[in-house]
């Protein structure tokens, strides 16, 4: 990597990112990925960027320029996906994105004609799924999961069983029990709260997702888009990426998403049901920002599952199916539907009986929907997996993990006085 010294851009660039919990582990690799998407300049700035959402006033500051310059700049970053800009009382915030879920995923998350969309594809491949530095961290680097998986509603309207009083005290702020329904059609909770057999909270139900978010925004899969250019994709629908909210509205303003209604939506969490997806969003309770609609052979975090053989690269859900082996006819239909080989073996699946291995479960529920004989149900855990509350929490409690809320307090590192009291603030943690 000698010769990468002489970009000195770039090397900032990286650091910068580095300086985030969720970061990217320098490579030749990604210094291609990064002279595609920025030039040296543009890295440069981009590299004394605040970690936290700022506005064009302290982008002017750090740069040494007017605020109108400063804010144009900024602009046009935003308008290529590789920012996020949202309003709040009447001003506009800035944030840099993680690599992932952020700018990388924006980056295939619609055709582009001005840039190489072939080349960095092959690039993210070779930065994702050969080379292991960058998933390891992602997924392994802090205990704290950036995204968690959902449970497919419609199986929960099947056989759904719970232990007997179940302790859910000792987990985390909740919004309470659920009213709303996946669509008029689907009265999916209030059948199964009036029975009292389970308990789900809003924030585990993709319908709830989409009903209260303001904005919603539908992109092409970044992980089935980047897999078509090295001729690994699968056939599921690719127009199919749900953002939300801030994130959402940043990326349709810039075309990098399509606005929908709450309506349309739903319908696309129906034809993702019908595939076998599973959805795999942002790892909060309140103003998740994005879900997945993933397959098992194309997505990084399921893919990274099965390639390191356990499912701790995600938060999972809050159950487990439950097999009945007198009801079960050895079709194996559930064994083949499973996104990562938690019941079996694909490809010896016929006429076999599924086996349960918890460790590689993501409690998604793919399975149960697709047993015809009711021999699959799903069970409540005994203890709920926690869940950070938004995105700040999550953030910090990641930077806990690693030792980095030094570098989220005290971030600009071109004042001395930060640099100081980062390390005085590192040596008293």
């Amino acid at each position: 990597m000698g010769h990468i010294t002489a970009r000195s851009g770039y090397e900032k660039l990286v650091e910068r990112l580095n300086r985030f919990p969720q970061g990217a582990p320098p490579s030749e690799t990604l210094y291609k990925i990064l002279n595609i998407l920025f030039d040296e300049e543009e890295a440069r700035l981009v590299s004394k960027l605040p970690i936290l959402s700022f506005l064009a006033s302290e982008a002017a500051k750090r740069w040494d320029l007017s605020e109108n310059e400063a804010a144009n700049i900024l602009d046009k970053l935003a308008r290529r996906a590789l920012l996020v800009d949202f309003y709040k009382d009447g001003k506009t915030y800035y944030v840099l994105p993680p690599p992932m879920a952020g700018w990388i995923e924006f980056s295939m998350m619609r055709i582009r004609e001005n840039i190489d969309q072939h080349s960095l594809g092959k690039l993210l491949h070779h930065y994702m799924n050969v080379e292991e530095d960058f998933v390891r961290d992602l997924f392994f680097g802090t205990d704290t999961k950036i995204v968690k998986a959902f449970v497919n509603e419609e199986a929960l309207k099947q056989h759904i069983v719970r232990h007997d009083e179940h302790d859910f005290s000792q987990t985390h702020t909740s919004s309470g029990h659920n009213t709303h329904s996946l669509s008029d059609n689907y009265n999916i909770m209030n059948d199964i709260e009036s029975d009292g057999t389970i308990e789900i909270m809003d924030y585990e139900r993709v319908s709830h997702v989409i009903q209260s978010s303001e904005h919603i925004g539908i992109s092409m899969c970044y992980c089935r888009h980047k897999m078509e250019h090295v001729g690994q994709n699968c056939d599921a629908p690719m127009e199919i990426c749900m953002t939300f909210g801030n994130t959402a509205d940043s990326l349709i303003r810039s075309n990098y998403a399509r606005r929908v209604s709450k309506k349309e939506c739903l319908e696309l969490l129906k034809v993702a049901y019908a595939h076998n997806l599973v959805q795999i969003g942002e790892n909060v309770q309140n103003e998740v920002a994005f879900i997945c609609n993933c397959c098992g052979c194309c997505c990084e975090a399921l893919l990274a599952a099965q390639k390191f053989g356990t499912v701790q690269t995600i938060a999972t859900t809050n159950y487990l199916p439950k097999i009945d082996s007198e009801k079960c006819k050895k079709c194996g239909k559930c064994i083949t539907v499973c996104p990562i080989d938690a019941l079996g073996d694909k490809q010896k699946s016929k006429g076999a009986f599924p086996k349960l291995e918890e460790s590689m479960c993501l409690g998604c529920g793919v399975c149960i929907r697709n047993c015809h004989f009711g021999a699959l149900s799903l069970e409540a855990i005994d203890k709920r997996i926690m869940t950070p509350i938004n995105t700040a929490h999550r953030v910090v409690l990641m930077a806990l993990d690693k030792g980095m809320l030094p570098d989220l307090i005290f971030d600009n590192r071109s004042l001395a006085s930060h640099r100081v009291l980062a390390s005085i603030f590192t040596a008293i943690l």
